[in-house]
This record gives C-alpha cells, sequence and structure tokens, in this order.
C-alpha cells in the first residue's frame, strides 16, 4: 500500500472516530449504559448489534423501543425472563423488519442461558473452544464462521477496542489485534474504490482480506480501519 493512502487513512480515523460519531450510531445504546453494571453493557450491545441493519434512524428508534421495554437495565429484564411474555414462542409477527418475536425469544433465552452460568458474556466467550473472538462468538450461538457476520464483529469491536472514543473497550482479555473488520455492502464497496481489495464479493474471505490490507497501517488495531472506510463514503458522498 502506498504511503499516501496510509496516510489518508490514519487521517480519515482520527476524524470520525470520535464521540459526535455516537450520536446519530445505534452504538449510542451501549454507551447509555457505561455507568451500569458490565452485564447491561453486554446485552445491551449485543442485541444492539443484532438489530442493527437497514436505515440508522429506523434501527435507533427500534432500539429505543426495546430499550424502554427492558426499563433500561437489560441484565435484569433478562434475569426477570419477561421477555418470555413480550416475545412469545408462537408469536411470527415481525419485531423490526424481518426479525419476528419468536427470533428475539430465542435471543433472549439464549442471553438468559449465558447469564445463568456466567458472571458475563466475556467470561462464557473465554469457556468457548479456542480461536478468535469471531469463532468463539459463532461457536456460543451456533452460527457458521464461515460468513462475514457483520453483526457479530460489529458488537465484537464495540466490546474489544479499547481507546474509549466510539467503542467501550470493557472485554479486556481479548486482543484488539484479533478483531476482524465488520463488512457490509458499503464498507466492502469503499475498500474495493480504496484498492484495499480486488473482490467486491461479501465472504468471509474478502472480510479478513480488507482486515489484513488494514493491519498494514493500524497494526495491533485493524478495526480502527472501520472508521476510515466510513469516513472515506461520507468525504465522497458513497
Amino acid at each position: 500500500m502506498k504511503e499516501e493512502l496510509k496516510n489518508q487513512l490514519r487521517v480519515w480515523a482520527e476524524k470520525y472516530n470520535t464521540v459526535s460519531f455516537i450520536n446519530d450510531d445505534p452504538v449510542q445504546f451501549p454507551h447509555r449504559k457505561r455507568n451500569n453494571c458490565k452485564q447491561d453493557i453486554e446485552i445491551s450491545g449485543f442485541i444492539t448489534a443484532y438489530l442493527s441493519f437497514g436505515n440508522r434512524k429506523q434501527i435507533i428508534k427500534t432500539c429505543n423501543i426495546l430499550d424502554d421495554m427492558m426499563g433500561h437495565s437489560p441484565y435484569k429484564y433478562v434475569m426477570s425472563k419477561k421477555w418470555e411474555k413480550d416475545f412469545t414462542k408462537e408469536n411470527s409477527n415481525s419485531f423490526y423488519r424481518m426479525i419476528s418475536h419468536s427470533q428475539m425469544n430465542t435471543i433472549f433465552s439464549k442471553l438468559y442461558s449465558i447469564y445463568t452460568s456466567f458472571p458475563s458474556m466475556e467470561d462464557c466467550l473465554l469457556e468457548q473452544t479456542c480461536g478468535t473472538p469471531f469463532d468463539r462468538m459463532c461457536n456460543l450461538f451456533e452460527i457458521s464462521n464461515k460468513s462475514p457476520q457483520k453483526k457479530i464483529n460489529m458488537f465484537l469491536r464495540w466490546m474489544i477496542r479499547r481507546d474509549g472514543i466510539v467503542d467501550l473497550g470493557i472485554w479486556q482479555k481479548f486482543s484488539p489485534s484479533d478483531l476482524i473488520i465488520p463488512l457490509d455492502t458499503h464498507v466492502c464497496r469503499m475498500a474495493y474504490t480504496l484498492g484495499l481489495t480486488q473482490s467486491k464479493s461479501y465472504t468471509l474471505s474478502n472480510t479478513k482480506t480488507i482486515t489484513n490490507k488494514l493491519k498494514e497501517v493500524f497494526y495491533d488495531d485493524p478495526c480502527k480501519g472501520d472508521f476510515a472506510l466510513f469516513g472515506y463514503g461520507v468525504e465522497n458522498k458513497q
């Protein structure tokens, strides 16, 4: 990678990895819990990431509704099992876009099982089979680790990156160097335009290719480059 591009990526990362980013982004929800218990931050972060697709204003609207339903205390809500009535197994109606009430029930049930066995999701993750944080999360939630899984990688970025600006960095037992970028079609297009990848494909392989290129700039913290790609899109109105 040319030094000029490296420097530009650093500039964009610094410009957009700022507190002002939080106000219009779903990451505001776990940030609201920063003075709460660790479990509140984890649960708020995970559920917010799970719902983070589509229009950001609609995501934020839905997450506000859910936060109200949880009484602004996600951990207490999970452990109370109130979600069994709010999101019944039999209800196939939509809660947010294609996510049904039944699917929300499944997510809350999994969270309940985690917190009845472990003091935190981080501790639960440490008990998973060896591998990257991404592999462990996929194993924990029984989803494929062969696809990009943007939501999982975004949640991990929030929990593990430690600069304390946008990302919360409350998990101390995993390294930011092991993260991979949360890939969506927008990020993939930006990376392709900048020459960080020769592929426009939305695949795990391409995700790792882009992440490895970002390591040339942000060696120990490749996901800082996520802000640079966001910044490039904003600067160029793409």
